[in-house]
């Protein structure tokens, strides 16, 4: 977890502050804040394969969401922001920007693989691959100990699939292909040991049956549907985010 840092030199030192959680996706919104929990699950402004397209528009939404959410004063808020965990530079400078124009006191970010695990998985329980089947993105990550140790991604999503008749391999088959390229890869086992201890499947692709039912057996494995998949990200950032807002010294400087 890294952080943009403070948007205006540490303004809000000493005064009350609220936090809100944010995922960001191709096709919903969703924010989270500490007593509330998910409040609200809205159509994302302009983005596209994960890349805001419209900042403006996207800040626009964003405002009216911090404006929302219970809890303080609304003086000064704290966000903690999801984003692929494959994101280059362009698309974080572009959440910065659209994160600099809300006037947060800090605002941290996670990637949404790490932030799903932390809501659905038990932590030190070995690795686990985190599958992300979304509306217009398809994530497959390693995590070991907490920690990215490999990923894929590809853009393909949901939104993909034809309307009409079920026709789930253009989203499985790509899961799977990821999920074998990280095994090709991986010298350490830890892929297997995935594997064996059952794949987490989030966002709206884990509850298309159709879907979730192909991969399981491409991949000969056990899936782990993360409860409530679409918003496993934002609850797990939550999680993150009300650690930070209790350990306040603790919490990671820009990374």
């Amino acid at each position: 977890m890294g952080s943009f840092g403070s948007a205006h030199g540490g303004r809000g030192a000493g005064r009350p502050v609220r936090g809100i959680a944010l995922d960001i996706g191709s096709s919903r919104t969703r924010a989270w804040a500490p007593g509330a929990g998910v409040f609200a699950d809205v159509p994302s402004g302009p983005v596209r394969r994960g890349r805001v397209t419209d900042a403006d528009s996207q800040l626009r939404l964003l405002r009216r969401l911090t404006a929302a959410a219970p809890g303080g004063d609304g003086h000064d808020t704290v966000v903690m922001l999801t984003h692929p965990v494959l994101a280059g530079r362009e698309e974080r400078e572009a959440a910065k920007r659209v994160m600099d124009g809300l006037g947060a006191v800090r605002v941290f970010a996670v990637d949404s693989a790490r932030a799903a695990a932390a809501y659905a998985a038990p932590a030190g329980d070995g690795p686990l691959l985190v599958v992300d089947l979304g509306a217009q993105l398809t994530e497959v990550t390693l995590v070991v100990d907490g920690l990215v140790v490999d990923a894929r991604l590809a853009e393909v999503g949901l939104d993909d699939l034809p309307e009409s008749g079920s026709a789930p391999d253009s989203v499985a088959g790509t899961a799977a292909d990821l999920v074998s390229d990280l095994w090709r890869r991986d010298r350490t086992g830890a892929v297997r040991g995935a594997l064996r201890r059952g794949v987490l499947v989030t966002g709206g692709g884990a509850l298309r049956l159709d879907v979730t039912g192909r991969l399981a057996h491409l991949l000969r494995a056990r899936l782990r549907l993360a409860n409530d998949p679409s918003t496993s990200a934002v609850r797990g950032a939550g999680l993150m985010l009300a650690s930070a807002l209790r350990h306040p010294v603790a919490s990671p400087v820009c990374g």
